[in-house]
């Protein structure tokens, strides 16, 4: 897995609530046996006409967010199935940050994310960036305001840098867990990995035990 420390590109916006992971990839989609692939698919429905064209209404088809890695939504991104693929997707169409707000309601909280989609992107790299409310739609207004919008996301610093005309930075919150393996770019094999030799050391003693 590529390791997360930095990243700078475009900021793009998808200004919907409630994205579940069969809008990121639809269902037609899961029947590969292959993880590669799936990037052009990556919001399928919205992103092409039935005729298979581009739908220019489509917020991500809009010409100045072509090249983005950034995407800033609204909350409770990826919900719905567990499918990892729905990660594939985002990961391969270029995609490397996914930014969206906790949302306070009365008693209830609505997270940024759900908690499936933050496990899988976490596995593959994606990095999930949780603001406030306010925080994102200040955000969502940066991007409205100043074509062709960048970010520097620092993993390490827990910060991002949108950089308009009066620079902006934001900070956020990730379980040190989460920033360590991104760090390090461990998936789930890699880190078990780490413990190759207890593992082996293991084996042998269960093996003499059993005789």
């Amino acid at each position: 897995m590529k390791p997360f420390t930095t990243h700078t590109g475009i900021v793009a916006t998808l200004n919907r609530a409630n994205v579940d992971t069969d809008a990121i990839i639809p269902k037609q989609f899961l029947k590969s046996i292959k993880r590669t692939g799936y990037g052009p698919n990556a919001f399928f429905d919205w992103r092409y006409t039935p005729d298979g064209d581009p739908e220019m209404s489509f917020e991500l088809n809009q010409p100045r967010f072509e090249g983005r890695s950034i995407l800033v939504t609204r909350n409770n991104f990826g919900c719905g199935s567990s499918r990892e693929h729905a990660v594939w997707a985002l990961v391969q169409d270029g995609y490397r940050v996914i930014i969206a707000p906790r949302k306070e309601a009365g008693d209830q909280r609505l997270p940024a994310f759900a908690d499936i989609f933050r496990i899988n992107a976490t596995k593959n790299g994606l990095l999930v960036v949780e603001f406030s409310e306010n925080e994102v739609n200040a955000i969502f207004n940066l991007v409205n305001t100043h074509t062709g919008l960048q970010a520097a996301v620092d993993l390490e610093k827990q910060q991002v840098e949108f950089q308009g005309a009066l620079p902006t930075i934001y900070h956020f919150d990730i379980e040190p867990r989460t920033k360590e393996q991104l760090i390090k770019g461990l998936d789930d094999i890699e880190q078990t990995l780490l413990y190759e030799a207890d593992i082996t050391r293991f084996e042998e003693e269960y093996d003499l035990f059993t005789l």
